[in-house]
């Protein structure tokens, strides 16, 4: 079964907003979840993902390189050939897209990566080893 290139481009734009939504939320998880005593928020491997995650998206926006994912998706936007995209994908892109200068991005980006950073030091994760309790 092939699917459509519209379709794998909205998905595309689909997983894009799944990356968003792990970056936001591990942005936001983390220190609450220190002052709440949370555990989850120390797993390192959940962490390290997070950090590489929003390196990566830092990473692009300084070199002026748009995201891997947005190339995708609009290089299978323009196989399918169609001008308008799907509603979902008109709402996901105004959510996720913004007209501001690409410098405005590249700073934005370097500055959460440095507060992830520093949640790393402040909330440090930890690895588990073996014959540790889960929790």
């Amino acid at each position: 079964m092939t699917i459509s290139p519209e379709v794998a481009a909205t998905l595309i734009l689909l997983v894009h907003l799944a990356v968003v939504a792990f970056n936001v939320f591990g942005l936001i998880a983390v220190p609450l979840g220190r002052l709440a005593g949370w555990e989850f928020v120390r797993g390192f491997w959940w962490r390290f993902t997070h950090v590489l995650s929003l390196a990566v998206v830092a990473l692009q926006a300084v070199l002026g390189r748009a995201c891997f994912l947005t190339i995708w998706e609009n290089a299978l936007r323009a196989d399918a050939g169609r001008d308008v995209p799907p509603m979902i994908a008109v709402w996901i892109n105004s959510v996720l897209y913004w007209p501001l200068p690409l410098w405005v991005f590249a700073a934005g980006y370097v500055g959460v990566l440095l507060y992830a950073l520093m949640l790393w030091r402040w909330v440090p994760p930890r690895l588990r080893t073996t014959g540790q309790a889960s929790a």
